[in-house]
């Protein structure tokens, strides 16, 4: 069966850090660009973060770059999100997602196939 699974999220305090994991079952990650996106409570879904397979390209939202990190163990099957200096508006439920791109990699969520079911992220004192 193909799915992913993400893992790590939780409550954490403005200003911390969080790694989210997405985990792959059934395939192998490294014929993928992935993506994390997240949707917030009456929010529409947004692109947060994408790798492309070879790990040369990486993009990121303009409201976390410079906090949050992209990366890839393909060892592993897992693609991460290291999330730092956390804020409030952070809260989210994020999702990560498979693309078939050749090379490169997209924030648009419409261009992914696979998706994982979510991990909560909230960031509150």
């Amino acid at each position: 069966q193909v799915q992913l699974v993400e893992s790590g999220g939780g409550l954490v305090q403005p200003g911390g850090s969080l790694r989210l994991s997405c985990a792959a079952s059934g395939f192998t990650l490294d014929s993928y660009s992935i993506g994390w996106f997240r949707q917030a409570p009456g929010k529409e879904r947004e692109g947060v973060s994408c790798i492309s397979k070879s790990a040369r390209v990486t993009f990121y939202r303009d409201a976390v770059k410079g906090r949050f990190t992209i990366s890839r163990e393909n060892a592993k099957n897992t693609v991460y999100l290291q999330m730092n200096s956390l804020k409030p508006e952070d809260t989210a439920v994020y999702y990560c997602a498979t693309n078939q791109s050749p090379d490169g990699c997209t924030l648009l969520w419409g261009y992914y196939d696979v998706w994982g079911q979510g991990t909560q992220v909230t960031v509150s004192s």
